[in-house]
Formats: structure tokens, C-alpha cells, sequence
């Protein structure tokens, strides 16, 4: 008869076979809650006392936040605070970027056509909403993607004309390519490009490349937004070639994405799918693939995944490497607007998809979102 000792090393031995290493377990894409600190967690910590040497960057995907075309009954109430459930996290940051998914205009412009209305979407948003995007601390936006002629010229040069009259930067036309921000002593640089006339082509990889090593010959750091991919729930996945969308070729965005950090990108941030999609670091700089609807009032297709969306802060060094980041998992229900979710489904979803599409890729995830890179 074996004695208790024995007994009590047995079982301690077959338990702790039963456990993995704790450094596998917390860089394998598993949202571990208030597990022990990880190698994010860290990360974070080891920064958090010289954040005035590091640029702070908050970026969401598409805003469109109502539209008076075709009816006023496709807007919010008039006095609806879409962004201030999440206000507090776009101002922390020394640039907080967005896509505006469509003109802003009060009215006129010829509606765009298309051959089946049934996937035909045209937005006008009126002016009266910038009051609020200032408010909540957004001051970079892209204006390169498929909705931004929705309204033709007249909708292109309002929103350029607005945007500039209050103070935003923004880019992704023929007619502002590119724009300048400075923040703590150093230059940010920011263009955009997406697969639709007269926006930076996302498929002209000569173009994408003169633009980016242009402005990095004036700046600092360059961020980079394109719109780009097939759109919906079936296109969660990045597949590494050119994706065709209502027969449109809406580019290859795990090539573009290296393309631009080769002429000169510091961070990428991709939107258009609708959707969240794969994060991934190349040559020590941020990608992501998508960001899915951040405030998509009415129009929009919230079920399921489309429904949640991260609001990336990412931590960069002033020679635009990057430090950690944060996923902050946000959701949207009924109408739209974001609300923080306290589930984390869109850090989850990061997690899952950037495991099956960037397997390569060695990330560490820690608690409440945090990530950084191997």
C-alpha cells in the first residue's frame, strides 16, 4: 500500500502535465481575463512612464452618423449624442483617426445611380454632425472610399471645404491627397487610398508608392488608411490576394499593406469590409486589416459580427515603431452609435482571425485588450 505521500506526488505530477507553459497560454490568441501578467501586460507597464516620448493614436473605422438622402427620417434625433457613450477614449490620444463614409452635405448634388438599386446605398450627411466629430476629439479622417461620391463633385468639394473650415485634417482624394499634422515636435504624415475615382487608387502600386515616399521625405511618421476588401460577414477573412466585390476589384490588402511600409508607412489601418478583421506587424509597423462600423446610424447591417468593432490605441515610438496597443471592443445595437462592450467580442474576434490568417505572426495578448508584438 503506497503511502498518502506518494499519493499527494502523483497527483500533483499528472496536474501540473495537464497545465501548458503559462507564456504559451498567453500568446496563443486566448482572452485570459484577470489571468497573471503577460508579456503585453509588461510591455505596457515598462512605457507607461514615458508616454510624452511616444505618439498616441486612436483609430476607428466607419462613421457615417445619418443620412438626409433619400428622407430626414434616416437620421437620428436631432439632439442624439451618437459618439458620447465613448468621447473620454477618442480624446486620449494625440490623433484620433476615422473614415467618413460618405459626403458631408445638407443638400443637393445628384445622387449617384446604380444598375441594381437593391445594392445601392447613397449618403449625405449634413453639416450639422461636425460639431459633435470635433467634440469628440476626432481630428484625422479619411476620405478615400466608396461613398464619398455618392453625391458627386459638389459632395467631395463641401466635405473638403467643411472639413477644412473646422479645423480637421484629412486625405484620400485626387484633390487632397495628402495632409500634415504636427503633434509633440514631430511631423505626422497621412494619405489615403481606396479602389473607387477620384480617390489614391489602392491598386496602383506606383502611385501608392510615390505618394507615401514623398510625404515620408517631410515627416516623421506616415499613417496610411485604405478602404479595401469584399464587404460583410463572409469577408472576415484577409486571403492574401485581390478580392472582387460587386465586380470590382477592391484590392490585395495584405500585399498593399506591405507596399506602403516599404515606401515609407509607420502605421496602416484598413476599413471597407464592415467588419473586423486581422491585425499583423511587418518590419516592426501596425496593420490592420479592418476595422469594421464604428457609428453607422440607420443604414447600416449591425447583426452578428457586423454589429462589433474595435477602437484601436496604439503607442509608437517617434521613428513610428511600434509599442503596444490597446483593443478597445465596442458595440453597436438597434439604430447604431457605439457603446463600450464589456464582452470584448471584437478583441476576441481580433484574436481568432489573426491566429488563421497571420499564423506566422507572434503576438502577446494581455488583460482588457492589451496587445503587442514578438
Amino acid at each position: 500500500m503506497k503511502s498518502p505521500l506518494i499519493k499527494i506526488t502523483l497527483i500533483s505530477v499528472i496536474f501540473i502535465s495537464l497545465v501548458p507553459p503559462m507564456n504559451k497560454l498567453h500568446s496563443t490568441g486566448v482572452n485570459t481575463g484577470s489571468a497573471p501578467i503577460t508579456l503585453a501586460d509588461s510591455t505596457r507597464q515598462n512605457h507607461e512612464s514615458s508616454e510624452d516620448s511616444l505618439i498616441t493614436i486612436v483609430a476607428v473605422g466607419d462613421i457615417m452618423m445619418g443620412t438626409n438622402y433619400p428622407s430626414e427620417e434616416c437620421l437620428p434625433p436631432r439632439n442624439t449624442a451618437l459618439l458620447q457613450p465613448i468621447g473620454e477614449i477618442l480624446k486620449n490620444a494625440d490623433i484620433s483617426f476615422a473614415n467618413l463614409e460618405g459626403p458631408i452635405l445638407d443638400a443637393g448634388g445628384k445622387a449617384k445611380r446604380c444598375v441594381d438599386q437593391s445594392k445601392c446605398f447613397a449618403f449625405r450627411q449634413p453639416e450639422y454632425f461636425l460639431p459633435e466629430l470635433k467634440a469628440a476629439g476626432l481630428n484625422l479622417f479619411s476620405v478615400a472610399n466608396n461613398h464619398m461620391s455618392d453625391f458627386g463633385r459638389p459632395g467631395r468639394d463641401n466635405t473638403c471645404k467643411v472639413l477644412r473650415e473646422n479645423g480637421f485634417h484629412f486625405a484620400g482624394l485626387e484633390q487632397c491627397p495628402s495632409d500634415i499634422i504636427a503633434v509633440k515636435g514631430v511631423r505626422v504624415g497621412f494619405t489615403a487610398f481606396a479602389p473607387n475615382a477620384p480617390c489614391l487608387s489602392v491598386n496602383n502600386y506606383k502611385q501608392v508608392t510615390e505618394t507615401i515616399a514623398a510625404l515620408k521625405q517631410q515627416c516623421d511618421i506616415v499613417i496610411v488608411s485604405f478602404h479595401g476588401g469584399g464587404e460583410g460577414s463572409r469577408y472576415a477573412h484577409v486571403p492574401r490576394r485581390h478580392e472582387q466585390f460587386y465586380d470590382e476589384d477592391r484590392g490585395d490588402v495584405y500585399a498593399f499593406a506591405r507596399v506602403a511600409i516599404d515606401a515609407g508607412a509607420d502605421v496602416v489601418l484598413g476599413h471597407g469590409p464592415h467588419v473586423t478583421r486581422a491585425i499583423d506587424c511587418y518590419k516592426g509597423r501596425f496593420i490592420a486589416y479592418s476595422m469594421g462600423n464604428f457609428c453607422t446610424y440607420g443604414q447600416f447591417n449591425l447583426k452578428g459580427i457586423s454589429g462589433i468593432a474595435p477602437v484601436f490605441k496604439l503607442h509608437i515610438r517617434k521613428d513610428g515603431s511600434f509599442v503596444y496597443g490597446n483593443a478597445i471592443s465596442i458595440k453597436q445595437i438597434n439604430e447604431g452609435g457605439p457603446l463600450v462592450d464589456s464582452a470584448n467580442q471584437a478583441f476576441r474576434q481580433i484574436q481568432t482571425l489573426t491566429a488563421a490568417d497571420i499564423p506566422e505572426l507572434k503576438v502577446n495578448y494581455g488583460r482588457n485588450g492589451y496587445f503587442s508584438f514578438q
